[in-house]
């Protein structure tokens, strides 16, 4: 009996279409986590002032890293959607869409005629996507608003950092990158809601929020004692020993005793098993108001012995360490490789890449990485004559200065 070839797996998101009118970052990134389970995303940018993160961070012959990840995946064309052709082809766009991810400053899309009201009534079946710094109504609502303001005024930084240092903020996108993902999981929610209801809706995601979400239960011990967290470095408030500690060979690790049989398993290891029967040993938080004793125990114990001695000896007695690592080290680390967490990617422009794989792995659809973040407008005429344009309705637009 011969062999049936084998079909390729539907992607999950097979016929789902996501217009991407975002800029910086957490909207676009949304939209490239629903590229990668197969969503048609359509990433509309100005003619003449494309999404900035095509030059943010470095570039390599004159083509920016940062935009081959956030763009990958998705067809790329140019429209003003304030000019009358740019609103009229929005329209004739939406009609065709799912979902569209915005993150103009509230009121911009109602200034060109291109809010809810018009949109829902070109297409009722709509989930328009709105991404701000602070959402669509309160006193802030109208301020410009970036992740690190809300890194800023959630807390974040409050508790980030050394105990005699400054607050600290992130190197990089954090509240954005949560932001993205909440806003992915708010698009999918919505688009199971639609099929109940058989209507779309408007989604307001204030960046200010989901990084609030994700520093735990602040607000409630603050609510309930009166309690306000401070700034710890690497120690933890709930549990010892946590902390980053250096090698003989100037390595550094990271220790973690959430578990009290870790923690356990650890004061054994570093042989110093009589902390154990220390009536505060037994919670989390006991430990943890003796750090300076368990970090001084652990610290000292590693400090005597190169990464590969200490990892191997955690290893073996069941407790948890890592090694702390720079990007250099997760390209070559075996379990990142087991995973496939770094993808390589062909290129048109430069040829292969590497970066990150899609965000989880499904075993019967998964995701994949079609291709790289393309220049910009590369799609422009592709799409819009899939929407039914002629070539002299596409000239007409380019003469207007609409695309």
């Amino acid at each position: 009996m011969t062999a049936q070839p084998t079909r390729p797996a539907p992607s999950p998101l097979q016929g789902l279409r996501v217009l991407d009118l975002a800029t910086l970052f957490a909207g676009p990134l949304a939209a490239t986590m629903l590229g990668d389970f197969g969503a048609d995303v359509v990433k509309i940018e100005h003619p003449t002032r494309p999404d900035p993160s095509r030059g943010h961070g470095p570039g390599k012959d004159g083509v920016g890293l940062w935009w081959k990840l956030l763009g990958r995946n998705k067809r790329t064309i140019t429209l003003d959607l304030s000019s009358p052709g740019g609103r009229a082809t929005l329209l004739r766009l939406a009609t065709t869409a799912d979902v569209i991810i915005e993150n103009f400053r509230p009121g911009t899309l109602e200034k060109w005629q291109l809010g809810w009201e018009e949109l829902s009534s070109a297409n009722p079946r709509l989930v328009l996507t709105r991404v701000t710094g602070f959402g669509q109504f309160g006193p802030y609502s109208h301020r410009p608003g970036f992740g690190t303001l809300a890194e800023a005024m959630s807390g974040f930084a409050s508790i980030t950092g050394e105990p005699d240092g400054p607050p600290t903020l992130p190197p990089f996108g954090l509240a954005d990158s949560i932001a993205a993902l909440a806003t992915s999981y708010a698009v999918m929610t919505t688009l199971a809601a639609r099929t109940v209801t058989g209507r779309g809706q408007v989604v307001d995601m204030a960046i200010i929020e989901p990084i609030l979400t994700v520093l735990g239960p602040q607000p409630l011990w603050f609510d309930q004692l009166g309690y306000v967290q401070t700034r710890t470095g690497n120690r933890s408030l709930n549990n010892a020993p946590r902390n980053t500690y250096r090698t003989a060979d100037g390595s550094w690790l990271a220790v973690s005793t959430s578990a009290q049989s870790i923690a356990e398993r650890v004061m054994h290891l570093v042989g110093r098993p009589e902390l154990i029967d220390e009536p505060w040993f037994a919670t989390g938080s006991g430990r943890a108001e003796h750090s300076e004793v368990l970090d001084e125990a652990v610290g000292g114990w590693i400090a005597r012995r190169t990464r590969a001695e200490a990892m191997a000896a955690f290893e073996k007695a069941e407790a948890a360490i890592a090694p702390v690592y720079d990007v250099r080290d997760v390209m070559d680390d075996p379990q990142y490789q087991a995973l496939g967490t770094i993808a390589e990617v062909p290129d048109p422009e430069l040829g292969p890449l590497r970066m990150q794989n899609v965000l989880f792995r499904l075993s019967e659809t998964p995701g994949a990485i079609r291709w790289a973040g393309r220049p910009h407008g590369a799609d422009t005429d592709a799409v819009l004559t899939e929407l039914g344009l002629s070539r002299a309705d596409i000239a007409a637009l380019r003469t207007q200065g609409a695309l």
